[in-house]
């Protein structure tokens, strides 16, 4: 659909940043740096660990499970910053001794997300804990806490999903976005909860004497996972967020990580050694998620955990089948939601506020990847629905949004209204899921649009492609590519510099027939310049053109040991 160009706004560089080159500074200072401490991804710069409300009854969990040998459960969730969390988890304990210490997963098609009373009753016939740790949920699980505690296991919630009215009665806590918890940054992914948990852990035990006679863990060993689940979980890249993901992915450049996150990288055909915060998102991520959408999360948690580079392999490719096997599902469901839309005769011009659509055939595992497609196609608040199963009396929703457009609170103010018309949900800002009767989809598909029309505005519905203006023509050039592509981590809320300019188009091929290839004349010397758009809708592509307003980045393009600059085109217009 159309879509604004807007120039973000800078402030007055900061005298810090004016010794940097001047496109890096004002892309800085866009994103709110006043210091070079704020580009320093140190580790001595993370918020403490004690900051984090809960920590102290967490440790004393932990050390006494440690002390006494209990047996414990890591209690995870099916995407990719629940497994990496899961494995961290398990890695970090036995290596700091832990002799009993498991996994369980739920199958979301057959428990549904969290710690859930069914869930716990799994625990306890098969692994039997007496301490029960989730990694990534929990927060609003109290009915399986207070079965897990009838039956006489402690329970430790570790999660950054956003908190309900009523906390878990569990024996500790520790969750950010928890009332009274003051850790500076609310960003954290699961994964990184559970690595300030497990660091903390270890340095309680080192003063405990713990390690006398046993080898101290490096806990900066584990960063490979704290990087992939949080760009994995699209969390904001605040600073303490971006220090965890850049220590990580130089870990990973290095060849210092998980013979799984390596064979991921194998199969996806990533470079170790140039990998960037995006090969995460779109290289390993979904292969990860695949696994927990078509079959079991365990597979994508083996893969994390082996230690063997052939069993690794193996698992890679497992997952990168699934992975296919996903993308064919979604492309499906994408077309019948397309299709869903034209029949109700929603078109681009006359578009309702939010897009609410449920399918029988649908398939669970994927409908939020739908809901993200349809969100990031029409630039609605969209929620998909599947059935929970077959012969099941409920849907399933995942939900995607728009900048402005909170809609777990959208989702909760349709709870307290429509009192019953939601069996149970959670999330985020930008993301959410919930259950409800499938009798009730009419109902909430009207009450939830009639949310989104009360609180959303023209502004929040108008796409807009926020840029950081121009480039001089002498700044085109692979030296700034490479420089920007160096001071990331880019991601959300800390975006990738995306520039804006016209260039004349000397000649243009289709790729795949959706991608087009340009090749534009350079502002300064004329010389050709390679740009690629992907996924075009051929439609709205003339063999005439001329000329292009384009809002790009500045690309790396390396094959066989030769880097070239490329234009990355998020957005292209004919010029008349």
């Amino acid at each position: 659909m159309p879509k604004l160009l807007k120039t973000r706004l800078v402030p007055v560089i900061p005298p810090a940043l004016q010794s940097l080159h001047p496109v890096l500074a004002r892309v800085y200072a866009a994103r709110g740096v006043q210091s070079t401490e704020q580009i320093q991804h140190k580790l001595k710069h993370l918020a403490t660990a004690q900051q984090l409300h809960g920590m102290t009854a967490a440790l004393d969990l932990l050390t006494t499970a440690l002390q006494q040998q209990q047996r414990i459960v890591i209690v995870g969730d099916f995407d990719a910053d629940g497994a990496t969390s899961t494995a961290l988890s398990v890695l970090a304990l036995r290596a700091m001794g832990a002799k009993y210490v498991d996994y369980l997963v739920p199958n979301r098609f057959k428990f549904g997300y969290g710690l859930t009373p069914e869930i716990v009753d799994v625990a306890l016939a098969d692994k039997n804990p007496q301490l029960i740790m989730t990694v990534d949920n929990g927060i609003s699980s109290r009915e399986g806490v207070e079965r897990a505690k009838q039956a006489g296991v402690k329970v430790l919630i570790t999660d950054h999903h956003l908190t309900g009215k009523t906390l878990p009665d569990a024996d500790a806590i520790i969750n950010p976005n928890q009332p009274d918890c003051h850790f500076p940054s609310k960003n954290l992914a699961g994964v990184g909860v559970a690595f300030y948990l497990m660091a903390a852990l270890c340095t309680h035990l080192k003063n405990l004497g713990w390690f006398a006679n046993k080898p101290i863990p490096n806990m900066a060993d584990f960063l490979d996972l704290v990087a992939l689940g949080t760009v994995a979980d699209v969390v904001q890249l605040d600073y303490n967020n971006r220090i965890l993901v850049a220590q990580g992915l130089e870990r990973i450049r290095a060849g210092q990580c998980r013979a799984g996150i390596k064979a991921l990288l194998a199969v996806a055909k990533r470079d170790l050694a140039s990998l960037q915060a995006e090969d995460l998102a779109f290289a390993i991520a979904p292969r990860l998620n695949a696994a927990g959408r078509l079959d079991d999360m365990s597979q994508g948690i083996e893969c994390l955990l082996t230690t063997s580079t052939q069993e690794a392999q193996f698992m890679a490719q497992a997952l990168d089948e699934l992975n296919i096997e996903r993308r064919h599902i979604e492309g499906d469901m994408q077309d019948q939601a397309l299709a869903a839309l034209q029949a109700l005769d929603w078109t681009e011009e006359n578009l309702p506020s939010a897009l609410v659509l449920f399918n029988p055939e649908w398939h669970q595992g994927v409908i939020g990847i739908v809901a993200g497609r349809l969100k990031e196609k029409f630039h609605r608040p969209s929620i998909v629905f599947a059935p929970v199963d077959e012969s099941s009396d409920f849907i399933k929703g995942s939900a995607r949004s728009i900048a402005g457009i909170h809609i777990r609170d959208a989702i909760e103010l349709v709870t307290v209204r429509h009192v019953g018309l939601v069996t149970h949900f959670g999330g985020h800002a930008m993301a959410a899921g919930m259950t409800i009767p499938r009798a009730n989809f009419v109902a909430f598909q009207q009450a939830f649009l009639q949310v989104i029309d009360e609180i959303a505005t023209e502004e929040h519905l108008t796409a807009a492609i926020v840029t950081d203006g121009e480039l001089a023509a002498t700044e085109i050039n692979l030296e700034l590519a490479q420089l920007l592509r160096n001071s990331g981590p880019w991601g959300q809320a800390f975006l990738e510099p995306l520039f804006v300019g016209e260039f004349a188009l000397n000649d243009f091929n289709v790729l795949k027939e959706k991608h087009l290839k340009f090749k534009l004349a350079h502002p300064l010397t004329g010389d050709d310049l390679e740009a690629i758009a992907f996924n075009v809708d051929m439609k709205t592509w003339s063999n005439q053109t001329q000329r292009l307003l384009l809002a790009y980045r500045l690309d790396v393009n390396t094959f066989r040991g030769t880097s070239r600059l490329q234009l990355k085109v998020e957005y292209w217009r004919i010029v008349e």
